[in-house]
């Protein structure tokens, strides 16, 4: 039995190795660097310099306040937008359905520079499609891109838009996986679908809803690509800048990397914390 365990740990030892030097070992180095002054040369330990500054950085919190205003607001409009389309797709009534399917999850398979550029064409403000349908109804145009509100606004829509179909596809699966005889049961005891969603989809999908929260909830903290993109490095005037731009900022264009992984740090202690509130808070009572 020894022999055969040895020789498992053999086979795998090559991948621990690489496991190791390029996931461990950067994951460590990185929570070191976080108590070292990085602008001075050479590096020097000054365990209070990053966190001290991270505790009194305005751009911290205000980084910080952009992404849990992108959470609190974007995440649950986009879960119950996925779940309306999840409804749709499972519907009997619905043609085509593998063709939707596809339509729905391409976003997920566009590549973030080309659909950033077709988003800021799109919301132009002076030839973008939006305003010109806004024109077309007897609206005003909109700066989406000089305003921090409608910029915010733009962020929210451009991660709903590329998200939504994917975790549509995760709840539709959910869906396929609760046993018919239940459906039949209700309909036998003359319960209507609204009942029937609120009292068995609903309750049954409560796994799955939780796990597209929290793939939301850590995708949401990391958020970079569209207020990178899009509003052009977290403009108007750092109002769209995230927490993962902010270290972005710090880390590669300041090369303060100390203080980067402070945030970075920061960053997933913050989704470790809010995602097990979450869990927490849905957790089944016995």
């Amino acid at each position: 039995m020894r022999n055969r365990n040895a020789t498992a740990y053999r086979f795998l030892a090559p991948y621990l190795l690489i496991f190791s030097v390029f996931w461990v070992w950067p994951i460590i180095s990185s929570f070191l660097i976080s108590f070292q002054a990085t602008r001075t040369v050479p590096w020097r330990f000054a365990p209070g310099f990053n966190w001290g500054r991270l505790i009194g950085d305005p751009a911290f919190f205000n980084a910080l306040q952009n992404t849990l205003l992108i959470l609190v607001i974007q995440v649950p409009v986009m879960i119950a937008l996925a779940m309306v389309m999840a409804v749709l797709l499972n519907s009997p009534l619905l043609k085509a359905k593998g063709l939707y399917r596809f339509a729905f999850f391409a976003p997920v398979v566009v590549g973030e520079v080309a659909y950033s550029a077709v988003f800021r064409l799109m919301f132009s403000l002076d030839f973008g499609i939006v305003n010109k349908l806004l024109n077309s109804v007897g609206l005003p145009k909109i700066d989406w891109f000089s305003n921090v509100t409608p910029a915010m606004a733009l962020i929210m829509i451009a991660v709903t838009w590329r998200w939504a179909g994917y975790n549509a596809i995760i709840l539709l699966a959910g869906m396929q996986s609760i046993p018919e005889d239940v459906y039949e049961a209700a309909t036998l005891d003359r319960v209507s679908k609204l009942k029937q969603f609120f009292y068995i989809t609903l309750p049954l999908l409560k796994p799955v809803i939780v796990f597209c929260l929290v793939l939301s909830i850590i995708g949401t903290m990391q958020l970079f690509t569209e207020p990178f993109l899009i509003t052009e490095r977290g403009g108007p005037g750092g109002g769209t800048e995230t927490l993962g731009l902010l270290l972005y900022r710090q880390g590669f264009r300041s090369l303060n990397f100390g203080y980067a992984s402070a945030v970075a740090y920061t960053m997933a202690a913050l989704a470790i914390v809010i995602t097990l509130v979450q869990l927490w808070l849905t957790r089944e009572k016995q």
